[in-house]
């Protein structure tokens, strides 16, 4: 490949690296920008909702899941991505996981448009861990195996020190010195180092030290066992599928809304029309706009968001409220306020006002 060619398939590729702050996870997007097609590394299950946003506003199609390995620390989001979004879900076959629809082997390519990742088998944390190299070599997810100046513990599931360094430096070290590599987890902070990096300063694995030495470092770490382990393990043996008779809860059923990336709940306009719930329409407008030339909707509640943290208690938190103001900035906060008041359903009007009367919804007040 020429480097013009290979420029061009850089340009190509949409990456993000996502974060889970209850178990330090890495999740990792990938996608092919011209198909559309994209691949997850490592979901979260209670990040699910999250990632299904991000893939929706980048308007990305989600073949498949990746895991890393049968994790023990977390519950992976690859059954309920599957249930909400019809993606794959791949990892080793050696991993012992069931519902899987693909089971890897150390060499194969998991393709995504023009793109793919090779699986290369990194064993040592478990039996099943796989680190994923991007085809032009210039990236590496290493889950559990390599970590930045670190590397995955060897004390349970399957654990061998002796596997990991061979792993690490058969699999890992002899990609290029600036293939940048992205770890499954960070406890500090950091997001991405490189094979050079981890060669001449990972106090573990780096230059002058041994397969005995390594070892014997790992067997000393004397760490506690995950605080999930009893409850992550089992479920990732299932892909992460609940129990049998249970569903994840969903305290939003009450209408057709959406996640967004940043964290907020949204109804359309035309959903919020159609709902025949007895439902509260806040607006968080001043006065003057909620009399004003945009009008307000039929029975609507004024409360400008200045007040709210002082009126909530006004509202009945066991129906459900939907925020508007002119453009659906302010109610967007207005939601995080009443989240933060305990208001289980509630959702932002898409679009505010100007949205509502562009799309030629009903209208109390206001000017033609």
């Amino acid at each position: 490949m020429t480097p013009a060619s290979n420029k061009e398939r850089t340009v190509m590729l949409v990456f993000r690296q996502l974060f889970d702050p209850v178990s330090s996870t890495y999740t990792y997007l990938l996608a092919d920008r011209d198909s559309g097609e994209a691949l997850l590394i490592d979901p979260v299950f209670e990040q699910v909702r999250r990632d299904a946003a991000l893939l929706a506003e980048l308007g990305l199609r989600l073949l498949v899941t990746i895991d890393t390995h049968v994790h023990a620390d977390h519950v992976t989001g690859a059954w309920l991505l599957r249930e909400r979004l019809g993606s794959g879900i791949a990892l080793a076959a050696q991993g012992g996981a069931s519902g899987a629809t693909r089971h890897l082997q150390h060499g194969e390519r998991i393709v995504f448009g023009s793109r793919w990742l090779e699986a290369r088998a990194t064993p040592g944390h478990t039996d099943g861990c796989m680190s994923f190299v991007l085809d032009d070599r210039s990236m590496a997810f290493t889950g559990d195996c390599l970590l930045i100046r670190g590397s995955g513990r060897t004390d349970f599931q399957q654990g061998d020190p002796q596997l990991m360094f061979r792993s690490v430096h058969e699999q890992l070290f002899s990609l290029p010195d600036d293939c940048l590599l992205y770890p499954g987890h960070d406890y500090r902070g950091l997001t991405v180092s490189s094979v050079a990096e981890e060669k001449r300063y990972n106090p573990r694995l780096g230059a002058g030290i041994g397969e005995a030495d390594f070892a014997g470092y790992m067997a000393n770490l004397h760490l506690p066992h995950p605080r999930q382990l009893a409850v992550a393990v089992p479920a990732n043996l299932r892909c992460g599928q609940p129990e049998a008779g249970t569903r994840p809860d969903n305290p939003q059923d009450w209408a057709q809304i959406n996640f967004s990336f940043a964290g907020i709940w949204e109804i359309m306009p035309h959903a919020l029309e159609e709902l025949s719930l007895d439902i509260q329409v806040l607006d968080v407008r001043e006065p003057e706009e909620f009399h004003g030339a945009l009008g307000h909707i039929e029975g609507a509640i004024s409360m400008p968001i200045g007040t709210l943290q002082s009126r909530s208690a006004e509202l009945d938190a066991a129906r459900p409220v939907v925020c508007v103001c002119r453009s659906g900035a302010r109610s967007a906060q207005a939601v995080v306020l009443l989240q933060k008041a305990g208001f289980m359903r509630v959702a932002n009007l898409a679009g505010g006002m100007l949205r509502w009367r562009a799309e030629g919804h009903r209208v109390t007040g206001g000017s033609n």
